[in-house]
């Protein structure tokens, strides 16, 4: 079900994107190949030998809005540079000027290596009143575009997560293998016992998977969440022990996935802290309240889902065959 939910989602946003950038096309949003007037001043003078000749470029609010049928609220004033060649001319606008829509969606086509707009100089008279006309690479498909562009950028991302998280897991995995043949994992079923079984009633008495449970919410809580993956798989992997079906999860699953997701947080994240160095310390205390509610929502909403009439009949551990029944 929820693969079709996922491609439902897919298909609907390609065909969003598409009829969006039909009605761009037809409307001729970015006036592909009409060349936009400009007025030119030269901060420097003008001179016609040199390469790159610093410019102040000009349009009126009425004239930017009457060319892109759009509003525009004021005349709009860059700085920029005429570039001189032997294969004509190219104006560029600088990197940080604070471009107006559409301008600022033709800019992600037709910027320069330094992110600067720039367009190719169709006309060109330092004398007269326009002094040029520009025409920018043309635009289309913007939609389309930008949802491939995002699921490259995800795709490497994931790529990254994945590879970064190898070395974590097999450090954790590692360790926890250690601590299951010195017994700590044992002993840490026992400490956490009373704390935990009345949340996971169904697992039996010191049973490994509470071991992995204990320590999955420990690292949550002291926001080591590399090192919360490795225990959570393998607290998910005892529980699945306990499961009779391979494809339901049972009420312990669920509550985990539930108590993971919302876990309190008394040490801000790792991640968090990198970002925001010691100004996290301002949200220390409402990240806690924050967590500490909705660990307590998540609680109560499995607690509450678990006595479903539909959870219960689906519940694999209540469905399960008794032993020696066929």
């Amino acid at each position: 079900m929820l693969n079709y939910i996922w491609a439902g989602l897919i298909v609907a946003s390609f065909v969003f994107a598409g009829v969006y950038d039909a009605r761009d096309l037809a409307a001729d949003r970015y006036r592909n190949g009409a060349p936009l007037p400009v007025s030119l001043a030269y901060p420097e003078g003008y001179d016609a030998d040199r390469r790159a000749v610093p410019v102040t470029i000009e349009i009126t609010a009425a004239d930017y809005a009457a060319f892109y049928d759009t509003e525009s609220p004021s005349d709009h004033r860059w700085t920029g540079t005429l570039i001189q060649t032997a294969d004509g001319r190219q104006l560029r606008v600088d990197a940080d000027a604070a471009l107006p829509e559409p301008l600022a969606t033709i800019a992600g086509v037709s910027a320069s290596d330094d992110g600067e707009l720039q367009g190719r100089v169709d006309t060109f008279d330092p004398g007269a009143p326009t002094g040029a006309t520009l025409l920018f690479e043309p635009v289309r498909f913007v939609k389309m575009n930008a949802i491939a562009a995002a699921a490259l950028d995800f795709a490497e991302t994931a790529a990254e997560i994945a590879l970064g998280l190898i070395g974590v897991l097999a450090l954790f995995l590692g360790l926890l293998k250690i601590g299951e043949e010195a017994g700590l994992v044992r002993a840490l079923v026992r400490f956490v016992r009373p704390v935990l079984r009345p949340l996971f009633p169904n697992i039996p008495e010191d049973h490994p998977a509470l071991g992995m449970i204990a320590l999955n919410l420990t690292a949550n809580v002291f926001g080591l969440g590399n090192a919360a993956t490795p225990f959570g798989i393998k607290a998910m992997e005892e529980l699945q022990t306990l499961n009779p079906s391979d494809d339901t999860a049972t009420d312990d699953m669920v509550m985990l996935l539930a108590i993971n997701t919302a876990s309190v947080q008394l040490i801000p994240p790792v991640l968090l802290l990198a970002l925001m160095g010691l100004q996290i310390n301002q949200l220390i205390f409402a990240i806690i309240l924050t967590t500490g509610a909705s660990l307590v929502v998540a609680i109560t909403a499995a607690k509450l889902y678990s006595r479903l009439p539909g959870s219960r009949a689906s519940n694999p551990q209540r469905t399960a065959a008794p032993a020696g029944e066929m």
